[in-house]
């Protein structure tokens, strides 16, 4: 039985520089859908949920030793004397996001509505519905399989020298991919953590930013691991990410105004997701030299067939700028590469994020 029941899906250890004072008790919280603030909100119960883990000793102690091992690169981190990143921070931070990005309340929702929709359309019963808990285990099972998945990225610190903070939430880590929503040739294709072109935002504190990139397709003009940037547009893109990332709650600091906060948050609103999935269907259409032959239909089109693919696709929110940043490297894979939608980094299909065709009868 595990021995903590109030368990944090983004770790008090993670909010703790974005408290008030940084002492890891109160936080500003700046809620979404009311655009209000509240303020002294106790950090014990951001977050977090009853045996949202479940009730397995093992798992809540190997997590426990992810969060202490990010706490110690964290304060080394944040030390005005890091002037290199170390390799085994380095490390330490990639493991970390993969994790916060696999396990927060909002990537499990997100998991259960995507399940729960392929369970409707193939006309099972309630009992094959996903549940949160499920989701979770599902996720932490990933992690485990997959950990070195984003190995392979460059990383990177971001300094903000700027007078404006960056801001977290409730669903920090941030994935995303700038080649595949700027090339032309990807419009309406998935990406998947594998896929070339791959981003990983993280803010680490007020004045602190991790990124993961492929490097084959990017460029970040760093200075031993870590860039100082003094553009306040580069500020306001990258705290964007979380305005459009957060299920529900964006935590500022104490800087920013109830009015800055609405303003950034009403000036990418429009590009929110109110639905993180999509599905593609197709619909058996005879028998070719004794192979099966299907064809792609449109939504409702694959309705009254007896036998359909589905090929279920995550969703990424765009947002209206990228920090100036990230450059495109130069010959790099992302400007040379002709051939354009699904390439990958390394052979293997993505397990995590892209899910392949799957064969389903609708049993009528």
């Amino acid at each position: 039985m595990a021995t903590n029941k109030n368990q944090h899906f983004v770790p008090r250890c993670y909010l703790k520089p974005f408290s008030n004072n940084g002492e890891g008790k109160a936080i500003r919280v700046f809620n979404l859908d009311r655009e209000q603030i509240i303020e002294n909100a106790a950090v014990k119960h951001q977050c977090s949920g009853s045996y949202f883990y479940g009730e397995n000793e093992r798992l809540e102690t190997a997590i426990q030793s992810i969060e202490q091992k990010y706490a110690g690169a964290l304060l080394r981190v944040r030390s005005p004397s890091y002037n290199d990143f170390l390799v085994k921070d380095e490390l330490i931070l990639k493991r970390f996001w993969l994790l916060q990005y696999l396990r927060t309340e909002a990537a499990s929702k997100r998991a259960v509505e995507m399940s729960n929709d392929l369970v409707k359309l193939a006309g099972a019963g309630y009992d094959f519905n996903l549940e949160i808990r499920d989701a979770v285990q599902m996720a932490m099972h990933a992690f485990a399989n997959e950990m070195r998945v984003i190995d392979d990225l460059k990383v990177c610190l971001i300094k903000n020298a700027t007078s404006f903070p960056f801001v977290t939430s409730d669903d920090p880590a941030v994935f995303n991919n700038k080649w595949f929503k700027s090339d032309r040739r990807h419009l309406g294709s998935g990406f998947g953590l594998r896929s070339s072109g791959v981003l990983a935002f993280l803010p680490l504190c007020e004045n602190t930013m991790f990124i993961a990139y492929d490097s084959d397709v990017y460029s970040i003009p760093k200075n031993s691991g870590i860039i100082k940037i003094k553009r306040e547009e580069d500020v306001y893109a990258l705290n964007q990410l979380q305005f459009l990332n957060s299920r529900a709650n964006v935590f500022p600091g104490q800087r920013y105004s109830r009015k800055l906060l609405c303003d950034a948050y009403r000036s990418c609103e429009e590009n929110r997701l109110n639905v993180r999935h999509a599905f593609h269907y197709a619909v058996f259409d005879g028998v070719e030299k004794g192979q099966k032959r299907y064809r792609v239909v449109g939504e409702h089109e694959h309705e009254g067939h007896q036998e359909i693919l589905v090929h279920s696709q995550n969703l990424f929110p765009s947002p209206k700028s990228w920090p100036i940043l990230l450059q495109w490297r130069k010959k790099g894979f992302g400007m040379t590469n002709g051939t354009g939608v699904g390439c990958i980094r390394r052979t293997c299909i993505d397990s995590l994020s892209e899910q392949p065709f799957e064969k389903m009868y609708t049993g009528r």
